[in-house]
């Protein structure tokens, strides 16, 4: 089984994002911080969650048992009930719908912030590397 954690940052809102990503699983121990374009706080949080599945589907792990834990309300429950009536959210939910076809056994589940502290941490200090670039 893999765990995944994800998280994102942004400055200002919209502005510039990062994303956090953690994947465990036996032999597995990944962390990464990913450059987003500007976005608001929740655009980026999903685009980060589509990050994580294009990551997995690159590393062949899609058929693997996934739970993705995200601190994001919004994105856990619009994913569970697929459906958004925000137009800012349905291309992302379009996204994520096309590649969960390929995740026979994934699960998203939110979680509070306080338990997501490393992929918090991950996407804060990706935001701060995209920062430093345009200084």
């Amino acid at each position: 089984m893999i765990k995944a954690y994800i998280d994102a940052s942004t400055k200002g809102n919209p502005g510039p994002s990062a994303g956090g990503i953690i994947l465990v699983g036996e032999n597995l121990y990944i962390q990464k911080s990913i450059a987003l374009p500007h976005l608001t706080n929740h655009q980026a949080e999903f685009a980060t969650f589509v990050a994580l599945l294009d990551d997995l589907i690159t590393q062949q792990k899609n058929n693997e048992a996934i739970i993705v834990y995200t601190d994001s309300k919004i994105l856990a429950e619009t994913v569970q009930k697929n459906y958004t009536k925000n137009l800012d959210f349905q291309k992302y939910l379009l996204n994520i719908q096309e590649r969960l076809i390929l995740f026979p056994n994934l699960y998203l589940r939110w979680i509070p912030e306080s338990q997501n502290k490393g992929a918090d941490n991950l996407a804060r200090q990706g935001l701060q590397k995209q920062l430093k670039k345009k200084n």
